[in-house]
């Protein structure tokens, strides 16, 4: 062998490198395109009329003749009260994601840059929280959150106060330890710095903690909407089932199902307007997302 091969040796090597990366794009396009097939027939059904949904697969929509409108979509809207629903989702979902993470975050800060007997054991505590089971702690939070414990706020407006200080309680072991794994990551001198001019610890959280935490408090958010907005169980047990005007939008497409049975174009149509919400709040938080979750991981 010259040495005029080895250059040839190491070009091939290199011409290999991208070949297999691309092996590697072709197997994650095709997983990604096996992940939203069940998306794309649900699309697709939920403008087609029932004797198409019925009679053919949803992959027959896409060649002509096309048979789309939007029929199924004014029906669940004028018929089934999902209006009103995606209403009630959204006034139940916005303060249940707010109130937890914004105590995650002051609790986050005191378990990261304050100093006070039982903090380690205290965390443990609440991490260990993360094991309990949702249903282990209906009948509790039931005497203390139902219509006997908040009978003063009124039918309508304690039901809601029930189900955001539920999905708050549900939602804070996770978010304080998300938070608190992320903010104990943020360079300790600028926290030092900052206490050498004078600043309190309302200061530095506000002006320091809180900016360098917006991708993971972001992330937190996304979680925390997406878990609110596609539950049915706590809602169910907290509003009632007998409280219609005040149910989220899951409650209302499960009844929907019940009422129409076969009428598949209706469910679907429903489905979709269930989705289209927490679509826009993933992508609209992608880049802090990604940010958030990634963050932890390298330490300069």
């Amino acid at each position: 062998m010259t040495p005029f091969d080895r250059p040839i040796e190491r070009t091939s090597g290199r011409r290999g490198r991208p070949s297999r990366k691309v092996v590697l794009n072709l197997i994650v396009i095709a997983i990604m395109v096996l992940w939203l097939v069940p998306t794309f027939g649900l699309l697709f059904n939920s403008f087609r009329p029932a004797v198409d949904v019925s009679g053919s697969g949803w992959w027959t929509s896409l060649v002509p003749p096309w048979n789309f409108n939007l029929d199924n979509y004014r029906h669940v809207l004028s018929q089934n009260d999902i209006g009103e629903a995606f209403v009630n989702s959204l006034f139940i979902t916005i303060p249940s994601t707010i109130i937890p993470v914004a105590v995650a975050a002051f609790a986050a800060y005191a378990f990261s840059w304050m100093s006070f007997r039982g903090r380690d054991l205290l965390f443990v505590v609440i991490v260990g929280l993360l094991v309990i089971p949702l249903q282990t702690t209906f009948i509790p939070l039931l005497r203390l959150l139902g219509p006997q414990g908040i009978e003063l706020l009124g039918p309508g407006v304690g039901s809601f106060v029930a189900i955001w200080f539920a999905h708050a309680g549900y939602g804070l072991p996770f978010a304080i330890y998300l938070l608190r794994n992320y903010m104990g990551g943020l360079p300790r001198e600028v926290f030092e710095s900052a206490a050498i001019d004078g600043a309190s610890h309302v200061t530095a959280f506000f002006r320091l903690a809180v900016p360098m935490s917006v991708p993971a408090i972001a992330s937190l958010a996304i979680f925390q909407f997406l878990f609110v907005w596609n539950d049915l169980l706590v809602a169910l047990i907290f509003i009632g089932a007998t409280n219609a005007p005040n149910l989220p939008l899951t409650v209302a497409v499960a009844n929907l199902s019940n009422s129409l049975g076969g009428e598949w174009q209706f469910l679907m149509a429903a489905a979709f307007l269930s989705m289209i919400l927490p679509l826009a709040v993933f992508f609209a938080l992608q880049r802090y997302f990604v940010r958030g979750i990634t963050g932890g991981a390298v330490k300069g």
